[in-house]
């Protein structure tokens, strides 16, 4: 078949908008902008509430300040034997007679009164102690360790205290002439309460007055929000190829 046009040079293509090929046209560069680390976008916030993030880290302290303050309740107990008034009798044929006089009834109640002191000390030196000594590991499991460790303290005080002040024995009271001292004893067992009140009471005004969310943890602070960077611009689209 002939081509019915006439000879000649030949009309140039019309200038237009190039048809697009099977490859995608190539994106401008990206402009040069703020890093991800630097100030474009925000980093991650740490997962978990605050103080109760890392809790199997926190475990191993937790439990060396439970077993601390157990230990700590020998030297409460040394504290209560040593500073609670006691009354010295002698045993005569008829009777027991107090050695310097009338003895008050308040000394039988003392016990309990000193007792409560030496644990509410202890509970306090023990809250202050756990927050800022165990600053890295601040948290609801410390705390739970200063109540439990507390609580432990008090159990090995009252036990050490009645063992090594026991009261005279049925011989010591049959031996005429002999000088026999009142035993040390814990009236009311609710004292043992007092020790993880105030240890508590220390760790969490402590925690309130710290005004801070993540307690002061190193490593747990929440990065401050910043700014993103502005996205980059789409690539042009080119126009669609005119239809012959």
């Amino acid at each position: 078949m002939s081509d019915p046009r006439p000879a000649g040079p030949g009309r140039p293509f019309p200038s237009g908008p190039a048809v697009p090929t099977g490859r995608a046209p190539a994106a401008p560069p990206v402009p040069a902008g703020p890093s991800v680390t630097g100030q474009g976008w925000a980093p991650a916030r740490p997962a978990g509430t605050p103080g109760l993030r890392d809790s199997r880290a926190d475990l191993r302290p937790a439990l060396v300040t439970v077993v601390a303050l157990a230990a700590s309740g020998l030297v409460a107990g040394g504290l209560w034997l040593w500073l609670a008034p006691r009354a010295d009798y002698r045993v005569t044929d008829a009777d027991v007679v107090p050695v310097d006089g009338p003895v008050s009834a308040e000394i039988f109640m003392a016990d309990d009164g000193v007792f409560v002191l030496v644990l509410a000390a202890l509970g306090l030196l023990a809250g202050l102690a756990g927050w800022f000594l165990l600053r890295r590991h601040r948290g609801a499991l410390t705390l739970a360790a200063l109540a439990t460790g507390s609580l432990a303290a008090g159990v090995v005080a009252w036990q050490l205290g009645e063992w090594l002040g026991a009261g005279p024995t049925e011989a010591d009271l049959t031996e005429v002439g002999a000088t026999v001292t009142t035993g040390l004893s814990l009236g009311a067992a609710a004292a043992l309460a007092v020790g993880p009140f105030f240890a508590v009471l220390a760790y969490v005004v402590a925690a309130v007055l710290d005004s801070r969310d993540d307690l002061g943890r190193p490593g747990d602070d929440v990065p401050a929000a910043v700014p993103s960077a502005p996205r980059p611009p789409l690539p042009p689209v080119p126009p669609p190829a005119p239809r012959s």
